[in-house]
């Protein structure tokens, strides 16, 4: 199981101003029980180098992270737009 480091207000300004705090709730959910859940389509992004991640809050918006304290945690720092 993956713990979540507490989330800066700025994210939770990003869900709500977007409209997503219960679709980011429950993503938040799911990843902490399952980093591979399906739904969640987890990917590293580019430069890969950088280790920033990413998880699908719906099919516009995305959550980036990084992992933390040897992969045991994750730390959110943004919700952005993801183009197709």
């Amino acid at each position: 199981m993956i713990t979540i480091l507490p989330l800066d207000p700025e994210v939770y300004r990003q869900a709500k101003k977007h409209n997503l705090s219960k679709k980011f709730a429950k993503c938040c959910v799911l990843i902490a029980q399952d980093l591979t859940h399906p739904s969640l389509n987890v990917e590293i992004m580019q430069p890969k180098q950088l280790q920033i991640y990413s998880f699908r809050i719906d099919k516009k918006y995305r959550a980036l992270f990084l992992f933390r304290e040897n992969q045991k945690s994750i730390e959110i720092v943004a919700i952005t737009v993801h183009y197709h």
